[in-house]
């Protein structure tokens, strides 16, 4: 069960008050086959490959020319306060198809394309 529009509205200020600076990784799931998801505790990240594991380069991209997968979106994050208002119980958030679930002001005010950001020891950009 997720949760209503005023549970949402209601706890807005609890999402929008996530750090801005430093985050926490919450959560990470890969996507093995279409429809299946496994947290992970730790994950490795490829430069060709994305999360390994995952299945992003074999899904492809509907919306390319050509439908193979993009290769500056490998990675997908999501707010851990977000997802957890919305999904309510933990073990409903790899549902989203998400990978990374994150404690971090993921706002495009706050995180502008191009923003680098380390997990674990790998860089990442928006």
């Amino acid at each position: 069960m997720h949760c209503s529009k005023e549970e949402l509205i209601n706890r807005i200020d609890y999402i929008k008050a996530a750090p801005k600076q430093t985050g926490t990784i919450d959560m990470i799931v890969c996507r093995p086959a279409t429809n299946e998801r496994k947290e992970l505790s730790q994950a490795e990240l490829d430069i060709k490959l994305g999360l390994c594991g995952d299945n992003w380069l074999s899904r492809g991209f509907k919306k390319s020319a050509d439908g193979n997968a993009h290769p500056d979106m490998q990675l997908n994050l999501m707010n851990s306060r977000a997802i957890e208002v919305i999904a309510k119980q933990p073990e409903r958030w790899k549902l989203a198809g998400d990978q990374f679930f994150v404690d971090l002001d993921l706002s495009p005010s706050n995180l502008p394309p191009g923003t680098q950001l380390a997990l674990g020891d790998a860089i990442i950009e928006v």
